[in-house]
């Protein structure tokens, strides 16, 4: 599971870039930007979708990337006429590949672009999970009336065949801490990256499983965790390109593992839907049982103002268990400010953080008083069997 800030993504940046963002509204034209990346210049075509007031800029390519320039990386930034369109899938896909080792094949669905070097009944499983899921998002929401709209641009999974690959794909981004995850989403590439759970992607190729074989293999009990991972990176994905949730805006970390965490339970069993929407986090719940006891009375507090809690691997466990909780109680009984919290979070501009107060005076507008909140909060989610 994630756990860690999604901050880190700006660690590498200096802090003056991140100063005086002007919201500006995305423009139809394309950008064309060479800038300065390490030693070599690098040039991006896309949206300049936020300038700051010294000149950087926040850029998304048409691949879907996100890029932060500081003005003194800037070599030459043209405008053309032209209205920007994304990369369209075959045009996607030949972008990824071409970042990627040798060996690696393309699989497309309606709205993903899946690049796996591991065997195609695999990435077709990976397909069908990440469809099903994008529907039953949708429809949820619908429901609860908030109407999202599918991705404005094909989303890329990459499907490594073992840990290892993987692992020395993610650590670009990631560092130390890619070691132990199973599946991750980047905010910056846009892109989830993730392996073979079956561990049969080296045998040769007449033993490889079919997509039947897989779905029944990870559909047992010891293999529930692995893909609950993979749903939730997923569910990531889709919340950032459906209209929930907007790249590098002020996102509670709270909320986003919260939401993530309330999808995550796998529903392999059937094709028609996700049943298991909404159902109990059997594993978070346990990690709250044993936080109950003990909880402080500024838990919620402190969960809403910062993500602290959820960076630090001391506390995460507990303030993971307790973000799932106040998600599914908040869905469960106050389901209707729910939505409109999620509406004005999702109006966020980019690159614009709230201070803790902002965090918590915007909470309590939507749900009421917090300690009054908090009180049956802990009593509602005590009785969770």
């Amino acid at each position: 599971m994630q756990l860690f800030s999604w901050r880190h993504v700006f660690a590498a940046c200096p802090a003056a870039i991140f100063v005086a963002w002007l919201a500006t509204a995305a423009a139809p034209a394309v950008d064309r930007v060479v800038f300065r990346h390490g030693e070599t210049e690098r040039e991006v075509i896309g949206r300049v979708e936020v300038k700051a007031e010294d000149g950087g800029l926040l850029l998304l390519s048409r691949d879907g990337s996100l890029w932060t320039v500081e003005p003194q990386q800037i070599v030459e930034h043209k405008t053309d006429d032209a209205p920007f369109e994304p990369l369209d899938k075959d045009e996607l896909a030949q972008s990824v590949l071409a970042e990627l080792p040798r060996g690696f094949d393309v699989h497309t669905t309606a709205n993903y672009v899946i690049c796996h070097n591991t065997s195609k009944a695999y990435a077709q499983w990976c397909g069908a999970l990440f469809e099903k899921l994008h529907r039953a998002f949708l429809n949820f929401w619908s429901r609860k009336g908030l109407e999202l709209h599918d991705p404005k641009m094909p989303l890329v999974a990459i499907v490594f065949a073992d840990k290892d690959s993987y692992t020395r794909y993610v650590q670009s981004e990631l560092g130390d801490a890619a070691a132990p995850m199973i599946g991750y989403y980047s905010l910056r590439t846009n892109r989830i990256a993730l392996y073979d759970l079956t561990g049969t992607a080296g045998k040769a190729a007449g033993d490889r499983l079919s997509e039947a074989q897989i779905n029944s293999m990870l559909s047992k009990p010891q293999a529930e965790r692995t893909v609950a991972t993979v749903i939730h990176e997923a569910t990531h994905q889709i919340s950032f390109n459906c209209g929930l949730q907007t790249r590098y805006a002020d996102n509670p970390l709270w909320l986003s593992e919260g939401l993530a965490m309330y999808f995550e339970t796998p529903d392999l069993s059937s094709d028609k839907g996700w049943r298991t929407l909404g159902g109990i986090n059997r594993v978070r719940l346990a990690d709250l049982r044993r936080y109950l006891p003990g909880r402080k009375g500024d838990s919620l507090s402190t969960l809403l103002t910062d993500d602290k809690r959820l960076a630090n691997t001391q506390t995460s466990a507990d303030a993971y268990a307790e973000s799932w909780a106040l998600t599914y109680f908040l869905i469960k009984q106050r389901d209707k400010q729910f939505v409109q919290y999620l509406k004005t979070l999702s109006g966020k501009g980019q690159l614009i953080w709230d201070n803790p107060g902002q965090r918590l005076e915007e909470f309590q507008k939507a749900f009421g008083e917090l300690e009054k909140l908090d009180k049956e909060f802990v009593r509602d989610v005590g009785k969770l069997r």
